[in-house]
């Protein structure tokens, strides 16, 4: 997934506001973390607020996320 795409379906995602966003965000990061790496995941979670919206925090590893 591109990062541009990302943003794009987590700012969806935001806009819903629920648990269940919250899980498709966490989805949307794991695939950002396979394929452009930890750093890039840490971008977004502090570009969208996502610590404070969701509860994600930087550092966290998604790839386990199912």
């Amino acid at each position: 997934m591109k990062i541009e795409r990302a943003r794009e379906l987590i700012e969806v995602q935001i806009g819903l506001g629920s648990g269940y966003n919250r899980n498709a965000v966490r989805l949307v990061l794991r695939e950002i973390q396979l394929h452009h790496g930890q750093q890039a995941v840490d971008d977004l979670i502090r570009e969208f607020d996502l610590e404070r919206i969701f509860g994600l925090k930087p550092g966290t590893n998604f790839t386990n996320v199912v």
